[in-house]
């Protein structure tokens, strides 16, 4: 099926004639209507949930006419002709895909639907020896007339024909109905008959006492069909749907499953109570009580208790005590010997270990880790250096871009990061690539340090300076800057074209100047930051990992 657009092309290619007639453009044996839409977008729509638009082929037909003209005036022109315009963007690109400078264009919607040509009847070409001009009506006119009056001779002949075959009410009230049947039985026929055209034809519309008419819907009138349909439909499922159970709730089988664990942990461990409320019997009863035997218990499974499972190990003829212990003996009895050791006074059974739930059988590394250092006596110290930058959010650097600017040296704005969907930490640990041996080395970075102890402020290294003096309230040295900037690196972030802040000047502060248009320059200014605190952590941190 050929395309408005594609046949108006290669008519203006081929620089052939178009004809415009009845509000309708003729190509040859095709025609379209002017309002007929192409497949060519227009610019602006399709995007950001705009609908598509098509260019109609009038507003393009009007452009290939009016292309001598500048653009301003081919408006004017086409809003004088109520014809729609061809948008700037659109012009050039346009105009090269139908003078046939490129073979297609982005703007060609090859999904849209097309519109359907008007075909008109081609005209047989005559040939040579037909005579020309006068002589044409010669031949046509009597030949004409000659037609015309063979068809009214042809109608006059069928209208007077005699109906042979139709059938007279006279002849049906002549019949030999009345004589074959009686009449009572022709009046059953007919009832019949009236009984089953009334179940079969239903009327449209059903009077009601108050004049009014309710028209009968559609679905009650397509009934059969609309049963048909539904029975051939399919329940789309999808991922979600899929994991939606008829049978089943999720508050009632998984949480009862959960609760029965829950239960058998808790009475797995749980010792049986005693009631206390028969104090008052006798000694020799509580005697007896409390020297009955008791059953034996099975003792439960513990990974972490393997000896008891282990058994006896032989250690051939050496009689090696695995299980002994120098606990509560004097350094006379070691040397004595084992002859001279006193029997170990009985002692009563220890009570067999209670079996730990399962959450608490084995211990998280975290808690190795500290019973560890509590058994050595000492706690170590973090050795990751911190540094300090601005809460305010007039601040270049802040908890929003500190990763993007110290980590991946690229500086991307507050406003731009929030507009990312980015979500503000409390503290962001970075990981700073060395150019040595490509090893990371990680850092922390907080925007408030009240929540710093006396420890953590001897691993801070560096301060990013915004200008007043009220940031370092609440530091250690009396908030005095002075005394602050001598033990800990400063810098301050700031744009090129701004002047500096008048404290900032007095300050032993590191300035960096970023430019507001030139990106590529922030890699080489960013990376003076890592330089400076690299001498200044040599020389005053030398402890930390850096």
């Amino acid at each position: 099926m050929a395309d408005v657009l594609s046949v108006l092309r290669q008519y203006n290619i081929q620089k052939k004639e178009i004809h415009e007639k009845d509000e309708q453009v003729i190509f040859g044996e095709f025609a379209w209507p002017k309002a007929a839409k192409t497949n060519y977008l227009i610019w602006g729509t399709g995007k950001d949930g705009i609908p598509k638009e098509y260019y109609t082929l009038d507003c393009i037909l009007f452009l290939l006419k009016n292309v001598h003209l500048a653009h301003p005036l081919y408006v004017r022109q086409a809003a004088a002709a109520n014809v729609p315009v061809v948008r700037r963007p659109d012009r050039k690109e346009l105009l090269a895909c139908l003078n046939g400078e490129t073979t297609t264009s982005a703007s060609i919607d090859k999904s849209a639907p097309l519109e359907i040509s008007l075909q008109r009847p081609t005209q047989v070409k005559r040939t040579a020896d037909v005579p020309q001009g006068s002589e044409i009506e010669k031949f046509k006119k009597p030949r004409l007339e000659e037609e015309v009056l063979k068809d009214k001779e042809r109608l006059a002949a069928k209208l007077d024909a005699p109906k042979e075959t139709s059938v007279l009410p006279d002849q049906i009230k002549s019949s030999s109905l009345s004589e074959a049947m009686s009449i009572e039985k022709i009046a059953a026929i007919k009832a019949k008959r009236l009984a089953k055209k009334r179940s079969m034809i239903k009327a449209d519309d059903v009077e009601l006492g108050s004049g009014m008419v309710e028209q009968r819907s559609f679905v009650d009138a397509e009934v059969d069909v609309t049963r048909d349909i539904v029975s051939r439909e399919r329940q789309w499922r999808t991922r979600t749907t899929i994991l939606q159970s008829t049978g089943k709730v999720f508050a009632k089988n998984v949480f009862g499953i959960m609760q029965a664990i829950k239960a058998r942990e808790e009475g797995s461990h749980k010792q049986p109570s005693h009631h206390h409320g028969h104090h008052h019997s006798s000694s020799s009863s509580s005697h007896n009580q409390n020297t009955a035997p008791r059953p034996a218990q099975a003792v439960a499974y513990n990974r972490y208790d393997q000896e008891r499972f282990s058994g006896k190990k032989e250690t051939d003829d050496f009689k090696i005590d695995t299980m002994g212990t120098y606990h509560g003996m004097t350094l006379k009895s070691l040397t004595e010997g084992a002859s001279a050791r006193k029997a170990p006074t009985p002692q009563p059974a220890a009570p067999a270990p209670t079996p730990r739930p399962i959450s608490h059988a084995r211990p998280s590394p975290g808690q190795k880790k500290v019973s560890l250092l509590q058994g050595s006596g000492e706690l170590p110290r973090s050795r990751t250096p911190i540094i300090i930058i601005p809460a305010a959010t007039t601040s270049l650097i802040t908890m929003y871009n500190a990763k993007d600017i110290l980590q991946d040296y690229r500086f991307f704005s507050t406003e731009e990061k929030k507009q990312q969907g980015v979500r503000r930490d409390n503290e962001v640990l970075i990981q700073r690539r060395k150019d040595a041996g490509g090893l990371t080395v990680p850092y922390r970075i907080i925007d408030n340090p009240s929540k710093l102890s006396r420890e953590d402020w001897d691993r801070v290294v560096a301060v990013f300076v915004q200008g007043p003096a009220w940031q370092f309230k609440g530091w250690p040295w009396d908030g005095n800057p002075v005394d602050i900037f001598a033990k800990i690196k400063a810098y301050h972030l700031k744009w090129a074209d701004l002047p500096l802040d008048n404290n900032v000047k007095k300050w032993a502060v590191t300035v960096i100047n970023l430019e507001r248009l030139k990106r590529h320059l922030d890699r080489a200014k960013l990376q003076q930051i890592w330089e400076e605190l690299d001498k200044h952590m040599i020389k005053n941190k030398p402890h930390l990992r850096f």
